[in-house]
């Protein structure tokens, strides 16, 4: 072989192989996949895509967008995984057992495909626990199915989003998810925050290069407990957990634990003013809204959800099924846009 062709393919990206998933049929996934494919195409193409889902639902939706005005791409020019439903048991913005189970069983088909190589990322739609729940799907969430199915038992639920205002980069992760707020200070173990705290750090040094990174950690309670005045959870194991962590992990700046009223607001400075000095690389929150309330906040249309600890890349767009809405033709493509544009980039920093 040349030597030019052999320094030509070493400096060729590789180019990433995504699968994304429908969601919930009869919600708005079908209509913000191809209305982000759409902001992607006028971009530069970086993936080799393939839809997963019901052939009949999407050519649907390209249809009703057409008739809306929208320009989008005819999912026919994708190739397509496909996953036939029970269209008869469907209703447009209803989620019920036959959305559930064709929502479910596209994400399953998904994942056993890329567990066999053939894809690098999982992009998925958002679907609904309700009718997950109702076609006897029984999982809090999407991320669950992923790790069950990829073999992996240690994840987390982390956000990304990319400040349009400064370019910085919000990082964080939830230290637990999908359950019951007086359920949280019972989930939250030494062993628990270990593991979330490992696998955020892998993450900032695997996806972005970051070998010694700055991590903001919230308190539980107001004010960190403020010497047990408001909460004894921090004084009673997590500012030791806190001390061990350091020790543990020397060439990482841990810093906490923070209030968690006042952790968000040199991110929200970054995001909206460019102002990051002093700013961490990554927050770790300890429960759902503690962590998606501010990042919401900031970045509603911009944050992702990606699962880190699972062998291959998945994203989500960081929005619901958004019933309401479904079928008439205004829901915003732009989270979706973002999540295939975050999948495409963990996969290269991973893959080179």
């Amino acid at each position: 072989m040349e030597t030019q062709e052999i320094e030509k393919m070493a400096v060729t990206p590789r180019i990433p192989k995504l699968v994304i998933t429908m969601g919930d049929p009869s919600s708005i996934g079908p209509e913000v996949i191809l209305k982000a494919l759409g902001l992607r195409a006028s971009s530069q193409v970086t993936a080799e895509i393939t839809l997963c889902g019901d052939r009949t639902i999407f050519q649907d939706t390209y249809q009703q967008l057409c008739r809306s005005g929208c320009d989008v791409p005819d999912p026919e020019t994708y190739p397509l995984l496909e996953v036939p439903i029970d269209l008869m048991g469907l209703e447009l913005g209803v989620g019920n057992a036959a959305s559930g189970d064709g929502g479910f069983r596209a994400l399953a088909a998904a994942i056993e495909a890329t567990n066999k190589g053939e894809f690098d990322a999982i992009v998925t739609a958002p679907i609904a626990k309700s009718a997950w729940k109702m076609a006897g799907h029984l999982y809090p969430g999407q991320t669950e199915v992923l790790a069950e199915m990829s073999g992996s038992d240690r994840f987390g639920m982390a956000f990304l989003g990319r400040s349009p205002q400064s370019d910085w980069i919000l990082r964080a992760l939830l230290a637990t998810t999908h359950i019951p707020l007086n359920q949280v200070p019972t989930a939250l173990t030494p062993a628990l925050m270990t593991q979330k705290l490992e696998l955020l750090i892998e993450h900032l040094q695997q996806d972005f290069q970051l070998k010694t990174p700055t991590i903001a950690i919230a308190g539980l309670n107001p004010h960190s407990g403020e010497l047990g005045q408001l909460g004894m959870d921090e004084m009673n194991w997590i500012n030791d957990w806190l001390e061990e962590m350091r020790s543990r992990f020397p060439g990482v700046t841990l810093v906490g634990l923070l209030p968690p009223d006042t952790m968000w607001v040199k991110p929200g400075q970054a995001w909206f003013h460019g102002k990051t000095d002093g700013v961490a690389d990554a927050f770790l929150a300890l429960y759902h809204d503690q962590g998606l309330i501010p990042v919401k906040l900031m970045a509603f249309d911009r944050a992702v959800n990606t699962t880190i600890g699972l062998p291959f890349v998945r994203t989500s767009p960081d929005h619901g099924t958004a019933f309401d809405i479904a079928g008439r033709g205004i829901a915003d493509g732009t989270s979706m846009a973002e999540a295939i544009g975050w999948a495409v980039e963990l996969v290269r920093s991973r893959c080179g």
